[in-house]
């Protein structure tokens, strides 16, 4: 028996030099090429942290947090579900810190009025910054980011906040990107 498909192709869908051929008709980047959005390759390796005005999409979880401070109050262009739920979980992770902190230290006696300020201090300095977030995050699901204003009556901003961290990446958010501001 011959190796050779009965239709007279490679049955395993590659070229000489062996890359896959697959998908490459549809616009799809060959086989262990760099991505420039930060995506991992399909050998599953990471190209190198993408650009400020760019999405990271599979960000690591402690990147997460310094990609946070570094885009503080950048509304323009858009940040990934992993960007965005990341974030939440080092705000979650920063409240229950903030508030064993306050706590231990309101037991003693020289700390008396630490009990919730520290909380109250890490909500106030990372709200503008998750404001911020959920207008990149909006960016990549292609909404316009006025959508954050919803955030002014509290209990339709949570639940807004949910909905979109929970919304798929847009093709359209392009519009969005401006690699004019680095």
């Amino acid at each position: 028996m011959s190796d050779q498909n009965p239709y007279g192709r490679d049955p395993y869908a590659q070229n000489p030099s062996g890359q896959q051929q697959y998908g490459q008709q549809y616009g799809q980047q060959p086989y262990g090429a760099q991505n420039p959005y930060g995506r991992p390759t399909p050998n599953g390796q990471q190209q190198g942290q993408p650009p400020l005005w760019a999405p990271w999409y599979g960000i690591p979880f402690p990147q997460a947090f310094l990609r946070f401070w570094k885009k503080y109050v950048r509304f323009d262009g858009r940040a990934s579900r992993s960007e965005f739920w990341f974030w939440a979980l080092w705000y979650v992770l920063g409240n229950v810190a903030a508030g064993i902190i306050g706590a231990v230290f309101n037991v003693l006696p020289l700390f008396d009025n630490a009990d919730g300020g520290l909380a109250r201090l890490w909500a106030l300095a990372t709200f503008i910054g998750f404001i911020a977030l959920t207008v990149r995050r909006l960016h990549d699901v292609n909404l316009s980011g006025l959508f954050a204003l919803f955030f002014i009556i509290p209990p339709i901003g949570i639940l807004f906040s949910l909905i979109v961290g929970l919304l798929t990446t847009h093709p359209g958010g392009q519009q969005f990107d401006r690699p004019d501001r680095g």
